[in-house]
């Protein structure tokens, strides 16, 4: 065994080095691909969201997109990745599901990044891709001029959000962000939530505190609704930030939201604040959202992996 003292200045090692690092990565390359030609599959991702008129919103989601899409397309067994609104805009879902097709793709795997059950996620999406056949999302999707669309291609959807600690850390990280004193504040979550599943709402946003309670010296939290199962009304924001400044001095307000949304963080949590009397010295508010987040954006590529990796190894363990 012996030590180079100038390794780089050798042109034939260097020569070597290059060539090594060239044949592993062509050998790994290969590898990739002839996993995915063994199966016979076509593997597209389709990241699903709410959909909303806001620009800002869609942009935050976009924006998503482009950050996870080459490291989950690298190796090459996900042929291409997409976007897709549920409702308000396009290109909406059954848009997305055509387009993977007409460029004749076997498997869609669907990450509905939404935070946790609803009725969109448990009926609205998997009716709109023909994986169930929900009478009540069907009538929406009748008065809303929402497509239904069963495509050719097998449709895989993945877990939510809230399986993991990701927005635990998210909300944790931006109350810290925002937060002065600790020991002398309250929290208050606001989220769209869920009239059906308000049981599932309410668990995650104690959870939500609870795991914000036992990472900083802050005793206290409340949370509410700001979607329809609120009316919309700022009212749903006030009474929880009420509630806080019967025992503490401030209440920090954190939106519970995938996205910003003008409607949402720029006027009725805003609007709701207002009504807090004394609301400039007591709360502490700053419109942002989830997004966007690095834990997300490694939930997404990870998740679509291992999905992807699945398919594959069922389909070729059939086979044999």
């Amino acid at each position: 065994m012996y030590c180079l003292k100038h390794p780089l200045k050798s042109p034939t090692i260097i020569l070597a080095f290059m060539l090594a690092i060239g044949i592993f990565s062509c050998k790994n390359a290969t590898k990739e691909t002839a996993t995915t030609e063994q199966s016979g599959k076509k593997i597209g991702v389709l990241l699903v969201n709410h959909g909303s008129r806001s620009d800002a919103w869609r942009a935050s989601l976009l924006d998503l997109d482009k950050h996870v899409r080459d490291s989950i397309m690298a190796g090459g067994k996900v042929g291409d990745v997409k976007t897709a609104f549920m409702e308000y805009t396009e290109p909406s879902i059954a848009t997305r599901l055509k387009e993977f097709d007409k460029e004749h793709y076997s498997d869609v795997i669907i990450v509905p990044v939404f935070l946790t059950v609803s009725g969109h996620s448990f009926d609205d999406i998997p009716t709109l891709v023909g994986l169930k056949d929900d009478p009540q999302s069907i009538e929406a999707f009748k008065i809303e001029n929402m497509e239904r669309y069963k495509p050719q291609a097998k449709v895989h959807i993945t877990p939510l959000l809230d399986f993991t600690d990701i927005l635990k850390k998210n909300i944790l990280r931006r109350y810290k962000n925002i937060s002065k004193d600790a020991a002398n504040e309250g929290l208050v979550l606001i989220a769209y939530g869920d009239k059906t599943y308000n049981t599932e709402w309410t668990k995650l946003m104690t959870n939500v505190g609870d795991y914000v309670k036992q990472n900083t010296t802050l005793t206290n939290y409340d949370y509410g609704w700001c979607g329809h199962i609120a009316h919309y009304s700022p009212d749903s924001t006030t009474l929880p930030v009420n509630r806080i400044l019967k025992e503490k001095k401030e209440a920090v307000v954190i939106p519970v939201l995938v996205a910003f949304d003008e409607m949402f963080q720029g006027k009725i949590i805003p609007d709701g604040i207002k009504k807090v009397k004394d609301a400039k010295e007591h709360v502490l508010y700053k419109p942002d959202a989830i997004l966007p987040d690095g834990n997300v954006e490694s939930w997404v590529i990870n998740t679509s992996r291992d999905f992807t990796d699945k398919i594959l190894n069922n389909t070729i363990a059939a086979a044999r």
